[in-house]
């Protein structure tokens, strides 16, 4: 069956931004062509939530997992949680986990101690990672690399060509965001030049990062179609073909072919 449907493989439709409108936003979503959507956890509230969203609208998935940023408050307890939703038949991931160096909010011992633990948590139930990695100078990939993770995605990916390449030789899924509709961002581009399409997914990772010509505004997955053109035209394909290759391969990874 051919999938004509796009597919946001990273939103965060529980956050605080959609309280006031969250049902006629997915509402929006649904009406855009938008067949799928991973909501994604980030701490132990948004995986709950996440989870609540999934149980609540047949084609939304969840994902269970704490965000580096969330770690510093990260307990034992808070594994096993992890590991008894990640059973629920609509969690698809864990993530998103990693590294984030950005902020100082995070030591970077305690980040590295819980990605460890959740990367051992995922491999203990052979589910798929998605990985956040911002400004860790290679130590996420040295991680992924000494646990032997390869079935994961690294999410809204503006590293360099050569890191792509890297990731991909691991066995990686690469996804992007709005950022390569933006202006001046040359480096994105060059990194999706090199993607095969097989490894490829696309999202809005809203309400955050929305894509031209909406970027400074809240973003939700009806906008994912703007990163899809942009695919399209970087790669020379037809919009079309892309919304159904990037639709195939998120569905074949997070195996969400049952709506």
């Amino acid at each position: 069956m051919a999938m004509n449907f796009l597919y946001d493989t990273h939103a965060h439709l529980d956050d605080s931004m959609f309280d006031g409108d969250r049902r006629e936003v997915i509402k929006k979503i649904r009406d855009a062509g938008v067949g799928r959507v991973n909501n994604i956890g980030a701490d132990m509230e948004s995986s709950r939530a996440s989870i609540a969203l999934a149980e609540e609208y047949d084609f939304i998935y969840a994902t269970v997992g704490v965000h580096p940023s969330g770690t510093r408050d990260m307990t034992i307890t808070d594994l096993d949680e992890l590991r008894e939703m990640a059973n629920h038949p609509k969690v698809v991931a864990i993530g998103e986990i990693g590294l984030d160096y950005h902020y100082d909010d995070t030591d970077p011992v305690t980040q590295k101690k819980w990605f460890r633990a959740q990367l051992d948590l995922a491999k203990e139930l052979r589910m798929p990672v998605v990985i956040h990695d911002r400004e860790s100078k290679g130590e996420s990939i040295e991680i992924l690399r000494e646990k032997g993770i390869s079935n994961g995605v690294i999410h809204c990916f503006s590293g360099s060509a050569e890191t792509a390449k890297v990731l991909l030789d691991m066995g990686f899924h690469i996804s992007f965001t709005g950022v390569v509709t933006f202006k001046n961002t040359r480096r994105a581009i060059e990194a999706l030049r090199v993607i095969p399409m097989d490894r490829l997914f696309i999202e809005t990772d809203c309400p955050y990062m929305a894509p031209e010509p909406h970027r400074g505004k809240r973003n939700d997955s009806s906008l994912v179609l703007h990163i899809a053109e942009k695919v399209a035209e970087i790669k020379g394909l037809p919009v079309e073909e892309v919304i159904r290759i990037t639709t195939e391969n998120a569905i074949r990874f997070f195996k969400t072919r049952e709506s």
